[in-house]
């Protein structure tokens, strides 16, 4: 009898599903092992994981030597799968990411090869991605909306997950290119990296100039990651709560009739429909983390800030005004009240 045939008689077994208290008590397990590596840093860390686990990517920014490039490759470690790091420079081109054909021989006829490049892993660093040009970061916008590579006409899916986390320093250091609106829209998350307390300092100093280092040990895989993913898209959501989210995303939006005076006075544009998105998939993330089947309206909150500070553009009083997206955010999350259920 054939292995996945049932017995006569008995029911067809059903295909195999991750429970809600393994997906929480999976992601305990990444974060605890990451943790090993990485000092503190437990929002950043959990932010960083709620993207991945919602198959969409994640942008790090702040100042160098914060850690964000070991934060990248400790989650690679810890998940066991592929990576490459891309160190972003001016004079890198789009096909020293994507790849390129090349010239081969092969019985004695010269024929063209597709020679993938760094962007066909799971796991894909962008490190300090707004010191190349908009030409090569533009290189990553299909790749990271389609999961597919376009060269030559021919198309080259990437194995899933496909994780891009990218790093970049604040604006106003020299030599960086501000990424276009069109690439910060495709990060469900921008993670702002905090400056670490004294007391992890010590910490820090303590594990990076000792005679051992500390290493992080696979305690998941990419197949995991996956069936992960799948489970966050299943979590159902209220209405009410999606309701939520749309009056928050229209609230960016300084025509709106929900948007506050900050709103009207300092932004120019609002969220694009990715930021309402963002909100019910992070929440729904936050919900399992936490050990809930539903998401709740702290959670579409808690997932406000990462997910519409790079989504809100201000005009150019906000920007003389010194007014930073995070207090807009703010503001929104103050004045729009929740829908009432009846």
């Amino acid at each position: 009898m054939d292995a996945t045939t049932a017995p006569t008689g008995a029911p067809a077994a059903a295909p195999h599903r991750l429970a809600p208290e393994a997906f929480a008590e999976r992601a305990r397990a990444i974060e605890a092992e990451v943790g090993k590596v990485i000092v503190g840093q437990q929002q950043l860390v959990r932010q960083t994981l709620v993207g991945l686990l919602a198959n969409s990517h994640v942008l790090l920014e702040g100042v160098p030597g914060l850690g964000k490039t070991m934060l990248v490759r400790t989650i690679a470690d810890v998940i066991d799968c592929s990576f490459n790091r891309v160190q972003f420079t001016p004079d890198l081109m789009p096909a020293d990411i994507t790849g390129t054909n090349i010239l081969v021989e092969e019985h004695g006829a010269r024929v063209f090869r597709f020679q993938p490049g760094p962007i066909f892993a799971n796991l894909v660093l962008a490190d300090e991605i707004n010191r190349a040009t908009p030409k090569t970061q533009s290189s990553l916008l299909e790749a990271m909306q389609e999961h597919q590579v376009t060269v030559a006409r021919n198309r080259y899916p990437l194995e899933p997950p496909f994780f891009v986390l990218a790093t970049q320093n604040p604006l106003e250091m020299e030599g960086t290119y501000p990424l276009p609106e069109a690439q910060l829209d495709r990060f469900l998350l921008k993670v702002m990296v905090p400056f670490p307390s004294e007391e992890d300092l010590v910490s820090i100093l303590d594990r990076t100039t000792g005679a051992d280092a500390p290493q992080a040990k696979p305690v998941a895989t990419a197949n995991e990651i996956v069936e992960m993913q799948r489970l966050a898209r299943a979590v159902p959501i209220a209405p009410h709560i999606t309701a939520y989210a749309v009056s928050v995303l229209a609230a960016t939006h300084p025509d709106n009739r929900r948007a506050p005076s900050l709103v009207r006075q300092y932004v120019r544009y609002g969220g694009s429909p990715r930021g309402a998105q963002a909100l019910v998939t992070a929440g729904k993330i936050l919900a399992l983390l936490d050990g809930r089947f539903n998401v709740s309206i702290d959670d579409v909150r808690a997932a406000a800030l990462p997910a519409l500070r790079h989504r809100v553009i201000l005009n150019f009083e906000g920007e003389a005004e010194g007014i930073s997206t995070e207090a807009v955010v703010r503001s929104i999350l103050d004045e729009v009240a929740p829908p009432s259920v009846e």
